[in-house]
């Protein structure tokens, strides 16, 4: 897959800050070794100390004393982290003691230093659960500017070379919000869009899928199709965004020619956006076992910075490429 190689590259070439929460946890201990090593980025390490040296003694690691450690028991910005987090969530409630105990939180601390300038991405999720992972980066960093809605893209890196860019299709959401209404799919659709410019290097041309294309079939669900492409267009009038499109108008040429000639979009879409969690999860799932196609992510998007959430089944690769991925984003975020 040359677009990794490519994304590494030019993690590289712009290093970003990227702190691990899961500091103990091997294969993110083992990922962190290569990445320093590679000089893909700077990593924060977030756990005990002592721990930490030992572990990479015993597995052989030879790039950790290169990594920046951050303790939970006692660093040197808790207080500074304390009273950011006291501030940000007083309003709901919480008191400057639940803020110091939430402050020794290595998922805490991870947000906390991404909303205070000490990191620019963060990736967990190899021992902690998805609910673990967002509920800090929702109250901490929270979503973008002018998006109110997380979701989940997968890069699709198929066998079919005449779709996409070489094969490779952007899906979206496939991992977050399960009934997006018209708003939110509009949002996820730009957001979509924004990490296809990220990461894979091109101008994104969004398809906003359906069982219908333009008006080949009535149904409230193609009307909130029909409502989220226009509203996707005002929010990003810079980018080619198009719905309703049944999948084969927006991947097929002559398909796309003969059901909507006069879409931008339909015939050469390398981002597809489905109208519900439940279509764009079974899709993902069945391009990939049945197609043969290679998943990565999901990449989590619409927030105000990269946080993504790893599967406590992933491998010492899939943190690597994730932190790659990360420091992508976090570089276009400061390019906007």
């Amino acid at each position: 897959m040359d677009l990794i190689n490519q994304i590494v590259e030019r993690a590289k070439s712009n290093k970003q800050r990227i702190v691990l929460p899961e500091g103990t946890e091997v294969r993110t201990l083992k990922a962190a070794d290569l990445l320093i090593g590679d000089g893909v980025a700077d990593i924060i390490l977030v756990g005990d100390t002592t721990e930490i040296k030992n572990m990479a003694v015993n597995l052989g690691l030879k790039n950790i004393d290169k990594a920046t450690i951050v303790d939970p028991k006692d660093y040197e910005k808790k207080e500074v982290y304390t009273n950011l987090l006291f501030e940000l969530r007083k309003a709901k409630g919480m008191t400057i003691e639940q803020a110091a105990k939430l402050a020794a939180d290595p998922l805490y601390i991870g947000c906390l230093m991404i909303k205070n300038g000490d990191a620019d991405g963060e990736i967990a999720g190899a021992q902690n659960t998805t609910g673990d992972v967002l509920r800090p980066a929702l109250q901490i960093i929270k979503t973008a500017p002018g998006m109110s809605v997380v979701s989940g893209a997968f890069l699709m890196f198929t066998t079919q070379k005449q779709y996409g860019k070489d094969g490779l299709i952007v899906m979206a959401d496939c991992a977050v919000t399960p009934d997006p209404t018209a708003a939110q799919l509009a949002e996820i659709a730009v957001s979509t869009g924004h990490t296809a410019r990220a990461l894979v290097g091109e101008e994104p041309q969004v398809a906003i899928l359906s069982f219908s294309t333009k008006g080949s079939a009535k149904h409230p669900m193609v009307d909130k199709v029909i409502e989220a492409t226009q509203l996707a267009q005002k929010l990003d009038p810079t980018m080619d965004i198009d719905g309703e499109l049944q999948a084969d108008a927006a991947l097929v040429a002559a398909v796309g020619q003969q059901k909507a000639p006069d879409s931008k979009v339909a015939g050469k879409a390398n981002v597809l956006v489905f109208p519900t969690l439940e279509v764009g999860n079974i899709a993902y799932k069945l391009v990939q076992r049945l197609g043969g196609a290679e998943a990565i992510g999901p990449i989590l998007q619409g927030m105000a910075a990269p946080v993504h959430d790893l599967s406590r089944g992933c491998s010492v690769s899939d943190v690597y490429n994730m932190v790659a991925i990360a420091a992508n984003q976090a570089i276009a975020a400061k390019n906007k």
